[in-house]
């Protein structure tokens, strides 16, 4: 009975990716898909629980969920709980890079960033972009809601990251819903899952995610 409800669930991700896609325009025209392995995909989750009581990754989808009295995801910081990937491999200095991912967000999560471009470490400002969720709506930081009802439903996330101009792009299902000046880094990468934030938070946070690419134009 698992097995079967388990291939019903990916039957149903597969038609809302062939859907999402075929909606919207395409953000990645023109970009160049970069090789990603698994080796690529580091997980970092809370230390004092192990890996698999806060992450998952069966039949392609990548569910992250994180516990508002976890620990973070080592001794050394003080930051906030998270289950995220840490994409190793690609930071990037130069050019225009974007991320491509289909997310999930059930219903009550709030309080959480879910995808993020975070700077070198060390960096002034840890991060050019956080997309967080606060009672069902995808907003840039804590600020300018992106998309509204983001619960319960399969999305596409195109972010599109200009290094040269210092500039960011949001696209929902392939519809552009935002975009801002940013301060600059010296490098960056991607980051995606959940990451609690400082208010609004809900006792548990999770996200889902599947088919995540990136791409780069020099």
């Amino acid at each position: 009975m698992a097995s079967s409800l388990l291939a019903l669930l990916v039957a149903i991700v597969v038609h809302c990716i062939v859907h999402a896609s075929a909606s919207g325009t395409n953000p990645t025209a023109g970009f160049v898909k970069v090789d990603l392995t698994d080796g690529n995909f580091q997980v970092q989750s809370p230390y004092n629980v192990p890996e698999s009581q806060r992450f998952r990754y069966s039949h392609g989808i990548r569910q992250f969920w994180v516990l508002e009295t976890d620990k973070p995801f080592n001794t050394a910081t003080h930051t906030n709980p998270r289950t995220e990937v840490r994409l190793r491999g690609h930071d990037y200095s130069s050019g225009v890079w974007q991320f491509q991912g289909y997310g999930y967000v059930p219903s009550g999560t709030s309080g959480v960033s879910v995808m993020q471009i975070h700077n070198e470490e060390g960096a002034e400002h840890s991060t050019v972009l956080m997309l967080h969720v606060y009672d069902g709506v995808l907003r840039f930081y804590s600020g300018q809601a992106v998309e509204g009802n983001i619960y319960d439903r399969w999305f596409r996330l195109n972010v599109v990251h200009d290094v040269d101009r210092s500039t960011v792009a949001v696209y929902i299902d392939g519809e552009k819903k935002f975009a801002t000046d940013v301060t600059p880094s010296r490098s960056y990468y991607f980051k995606f899952g959940v990451y609690m934030q400082h208010h609004n938070w809900s006792p548990c946070m999770e996200s889902r995610w599947t088919n995540v690419t990136v791409y780069s134009k020099p």
